[in-house]
């Protein structure tokens, strides 16, 4: 029985992971895959990946191309979600803050640097057509955990992360839903480390090809609705609506949405260069 070991955050887009993980669809193929999860995101398995603490992780498209055009060995090898992940940005409901515009110059509130909350509040001012250098201040608070204790205590002033992860704690808890900043792309896909590529292929290439099949039909699934519900703590509506939202996917990323990450975090000045793109991605044999 070979080992793997992947990570994702502990969210609803992971649910077939665990779906296959709990079938034993893996050990059928001699795979005995284990899942960790993330709860501070992309930049915490970032350094696990460099790290070698594990083998392969789903995680935000722009947070890892950043960090393999920065030296981290890993390449994607699959789109796991096509649609792009809707980012909310959330205030504490104690705070003034009514509206995006009453954010400018602002602390967001970041998991980590190179995270997918640090990167995604670049492309929110951006998109504001704030000043990136000026009209954006940080403040680490390592999880989503973190601002629902840090933002209503005014350590951070808005908060960017997965809206309808957040939607229980703005419906009932300490956040104000101001606005919404969709990426422009992909949002996941799957990095593996390059020497479980270089000596494992055909185990990664197994590994995905038992994935994809779950997602294929995964909307399909009975009841799959209040699965998602009754395990994530969501009301059913809100997962009816991320359902209608959402699209896996069983392809690589391709080369033009890969130019347009690198170009954007190139014009975010969040890279110094971009780099051949048979560097970040790696198109495996499929049986």
């Amino acid at each position: 029985m070979k080992n793997f070991l992947i990570g994702g955050v502990p969210e609803h887009f992971n649910l077939p992971w665990y779906l296959t993980m709990r079938n034993k669809e893996y050990h059928e193929v001699g795979i005995n895959l284990r899942w960790k999860d993330f709860y501070g995101g992309t930049g915490q398995m970032c350094k696990a990946l460099r790290e070698k603490e594990i083998d392969m992780a789903v995680i935000l498209t722009e947070g890892i191309v950043r960090d393999i055009i920065n030296g981290n060995p890993c390449k994607i090898v699959q789109v796991f979600v096509e649609s792009p992940l809707i980012w909310g940005i959330h205030v504490a409901k104690n705070s003034d803050y009514l509206s995006l515009s009453d954010l400018k110059g602002k602390a967001a509130a970041i998991s980590r640097f190179g995270s997918g909350s640090h990167l995604m509040a670049y492309v929110n001012a951006e998109k504001m057509g704030w000043d990136t250098e000026k009209d954006i201040e940080f403040e680490v608070i390592k999880n989503l955990d973190g601002a629902l204790e840090n933002l209503p205590q005014g350590i951070g002033d808005y908060f960017m992360w997965e809206k309808f992860t957040t939607k229980p704690y703005v419906d009932d808890g300490p956040f104000r839903l101001v606005g919404e900043c969709p990426t422009p792309w992909p949002c996941f896909v799957i990095a593996v480390r390059e020497d479980i590529l270089k000596n494992d292929p055909e185990a990664v290439t197994q590994i995905l090809e038992i994935i994809n099949n779950t997602t294929r039909e995964f909307k399909d699934i009975p009841s799959i609705d209040h699965t998602i519900a009754n395990r994530y703590e969501q009301k059913l509506e809100d997962v009816r609506e991320w359902l209608s939202l959402t699209r896996w996917s069983q392809n690589n990323l391709n080369v033009s949405t890969l130019d347009a990450v690198q170009g954007a975090l190139l014009q975010l000045d969040l890279i110094d260069s971009a780099i051949p793109n048979e560097k970040i991605l790696h198109f495996l044999e499929k049986n």
